[in-house]
């Protein structure tokens, strides 16, 4: 990667680095102590609250992984080929419940149980069958095609870790061990709002010096996904009267409250003021773009953040921060970032001195190459931007501008988002 110095750099020695904000985040959150037992599938997408250890062994018994003929090893061909008898057949609940003796066979099927004294199975494309006999080559090994009992899962073994978010995979090896409930953190309890007297809500006419207020959609989107309860307080007034209302309803009852909007350094910028008076603050600025006027803090019980107006700098600030945060309340392991690096195939603009979110689209070039580009004009009001884009496009604090054909690191939506 290229870069380039500038003397108009971004740089501001009061704006913490990405990384020690998330690191000062990380150390002053808990995970939430409430629990509850539920049925698993009403603990999708929850986070288990305790480790789950087997009670079976899975599977629970040996069983052939093929359509074919169930032998013993010791009848193998070493050279040449070899006839068995069949005897009987063992289908998938429903097993043949004989042993099967030097020179026989039993017709078996996938999942079937292996009938006593057969230790091996031979696909049925590899088997020349005559009436009740069957003809083998000296191609095969003793023990294949066979699922041993406990393969999978051994009775006392951690299946599942406390801290695991249940996927569908989850729930459904939850079943397959038969395990009815487990227990899991309660959902996080997030009440969030928009400040700003120039907000209109969607289905009103725009009034002039109006916007539309996207963030609160966003942020319900974003929160919907982590499977959070939460409550949208809808737009609050820019005066220190209504944002103070606002903070001690949330307070009493929610985990987190997250505004956007009110949190620079305008005259009606009341949040952060706010926030000092009935709470604490602890940073509310970051060496990042987009997404800078980052504030973070509590109000009694309540963790907070204030997330800049901007909407592209909300929702980079929330995927950045918040989102770790609040699965760090919810009890979920901490997760590690995928990210890749990867040839760019547009000039990025930068100056030094702040960590760069850009959008970006990853895809497959004609030689089948992981290549990044941008969407295009990278302002922290263009939406589509990050609508339109699958990764962010990282640039480190110290990098200037970025030649097309530089490599570049990307932190990919999928499993982000």
């Amino acid at each position: 990667m290229k870069t380039h110095t500038c003397c108009c750099d971004d740089y501001d020695s009061n704006s913490l680095t990405v990384e020690e904000a998330l690191q000062r985040i990380d150390q002053d959150l808990q995970p939430i102590a409430d629990e509850q037992q539920l049925p698993i599938r009403s603990a999708l997408g929850l986070v288990l609250a305790e480790d789950i250890l087997s009670k079976i062994e899975v599977p629970p018994y040996d069983n052939s992984a093929m359509d074919g003929y169930a032998v013993l090893g010791a009848d193998l061909p070493t050279n040449g080929q070899a006839q068995l008898k069949m005897v009987g057949t063992s289908f998938a609940g429903q097993p043949y419940n004989e042993t099967i003796q030097a020179g026989e066979c039993a017709r078996i099927f996938t999942g079937a149980v292996m009938p006593m004294g057969a230790d091996t199975v031979i696909m049925q494309e590899h088997v020349e069958r005559q009436g009740d006999r069957i003809i083998i080559g000296a191609e095969h090994k003793k023990g294949q095609h066979v699922r041993p009992v406990g393969e999978d899962i051994t009775i006392g073994q951690v299946v599942l870790k406390a801290g695991k978010q249940l996927l569908p995979a989850d729930i459904g090896l939850l079943a397959s061990l038969g395990v009815p409930e487990v227990k899991v953190k309660r959902r996080l309890r997030v009440a969030f709002f928009s400040t700003g007297d120039e907000l209109c809500s969607v289905g009103e006419v725009l009034q002039p010096g109006q916007i539309y207020d996207s963030n609160r959609y966003s942020l319900y989107g974003m929160l919907t996904r982590l499977g959070i309860d939460l409550i949208d307080m809808g737009v609050v007034r820019d005066t220190p009267e209504e944002v103070e209302r606002a903070f001690l309803s949330a307070a009493r009852s929610h985990d987190a409250i997250i505004t956007s909007g009110g949190v620079s350094v305008g005259d009606a910028d009341y949040v952060t003021d706010t926030l000092r008076r009935l709470g604490q603050v602890n940073f509310w600025k970051i060496a990042m773009k987009p997404g800078k006027p980052l504030t973070y803090g509590k109000i009694q019980n309540a963790i907070f953040f204030g997330l800049p107006g901007n909407p592209v700098s909300a929702m980079v600030t929330f995927y950045q921060f918040v989102q770790p945060a609040l699965q760090n309340m919810m009890g979920q392991t901490k997760r590690i970032p995928i990210r890749l690096t990867v040839p760019c195939l547009s000039r990025l603009k930068k100056h030094p001195g702040r960590m760069e979110f850009q959008r970006g689209i990853l895809e497959n070039d004609d030689q089948g190459r992981l290549v990044v580009r941008l969407t295009g004009k990278q302002g922290s009001g263009i939406l589509t931007s990050m609508s339109q884009a699958n990764c962010f496009i990282i640039l480190p604090r110290e990098c200037g501008n970025v030649d097309e054909g530089c490599e570049v690191v990307v932190e990919p939506f999928e499993g982000l988002v």
